[in-house]
């Protein structure tokens, strides 16, 4: 197979980006997308240019490390799966196809493919987590979770925060990453004490970091290599409207949770 690329190249978050066009000769079917990238990249290397800058990490869809546009669709347009998941089978020989980052503002471009994520930890660290001071890890009987709420919260939990949903939504919006991240915790018995600061700071946290508005397009669940359903979304909306009429947990000893 013969693919010819358009791929954005950006030396740096303050530098001029632009399309550069390379043929990917010699194909195999076999190959992933991320393997078709790296045989291109050797070329580069072998005739002194730089190569493209892309992240990756584990190559099997659960990281959430690796992640761009391939011709407008976050991921490839593979349903359920991860740029590393791709494989040039799913492409014809002589097929064009254009590599863009994902494009948002709370995600600035660092390096070609590559863009800055951390806009998501620091959502997480605004109370994505259980704080409460359990001990010992219990028994694992001890605390009965009803089958429908386990599995639904495993649902939840599938996010590997790659930033497809961001890429995809015409807002630029985080709801659908934010809300699995909520959702799985408010669920189960051990997210309670700290359900409500927990939804009211991490939405506050959406907005601090710029990101856009849900406004139900649907494009976030389409491209999302878990399949998480926007119906989380709506679980985090009436979590966070509840909230505004409870009083804020106040931690023990005298200090705010958040």
């Amino acid at each position: 197979m013969r693919i010819k690329l358009h791929v954005w190249r950006q030396a740096g978050p303050r530098a001029k980006g632009r399309l550069a066009t390379y043929e990917a000769s010699e194909v195999s079917p076999d190959m992933s997308f991320l393997e078709m990238l790296d045989v291109v990249n050797e070329g580069l290397i072998a005739q002194g240019e730089e190569p493209i800058a892309f992240d990756h990490d584990c190559r099997e869809g659960i990281c959430g490390a690796c992640g761009f546009v391939i011709n407008g669709v976050a991921h490839g347009g593979q349903k359920g799966s991860t740029v590393c998941q791709l494989h040039m089978r799913h492409f014809a020989d002589g097929d064009e196809l254009t590599l863009e980052p994902w494009r948002a503002k709370a995600f600035p471009v660092l390096r070609d493919l590559i863009v800055d994520r951390s806009a998501f930890d620091r959502v997480i660290q605004a109370g994505g987590y259980v704080s409460v001071n359990t001990g010992s890890a219990p028994d694992g009987n001890a605390m009965p979770i009803s089958k429908h709420d386990a599995d639904v919260a495993m649902d939840a939990a599938q996010c590997i925060g790659c930033g497809a949903c961001v890429a995809q939504c015409p807002n630029g919006a985080a709801q659908l990453f934010a809300s699995a991240k909520i959702s799985h915790l408010a669920l189960l018995p051990q997210g309670q004490p700290e359900r409500w600061d927990r939804v009211a700071d991490m939405i506050a946290q959406l907005d601090e970091e710029a990101f856009g508005s849900c406004t139900n397009y649907g494009e976030c669940e389409a491209v999302c290599p878990k399949e998480i359903s926007i119906d989380f979304i709506a679980m985090m909306n009436r979590d966070w409207i509840k909230a505004a009429f409870r009083p804020k947990r106040v931690a023990k000893g005298g200090g705010g949770h958040g």
